[in-house]
């Protein structure tokens, strides 16, 4: 394999982690919110917390992604 098949191969690989990486997150952030909500239905204040917690770490990894994102940006120029 050459370099410039071997760079493409690994550009590709490097977009779709990324983007399983971000289609996690958001699963995370959703399955936080229903938990949320599950837990204000039910005046259970532990589940709702669980939930506003889940939904914490999934920002805070969607944050970690932009700023990997942006450094890819600035590496590519």
């Amino acid at each position: 394999m050459g370099l410039p098949a071997l760079r493409a191969f690994r550009s590709l690989k490097e977009i779709t982690m990324g983007i399983a990486d971000k289609f996690e997150n958001k699963a995370e952030e959703l399955k936080g919110k229903a938990k949320e909500n599950a837990g204000a239905a039910t005046n259970d204040r532990g589940l709702e917390n669980e939930g506003e917690a889940d939904q914490a770490k999934a920002g805070m990894k969607q944050a970690g992604e932009h700023i990997k994102d942006a450094a890819k940006d600035l590496t590519d120029r």
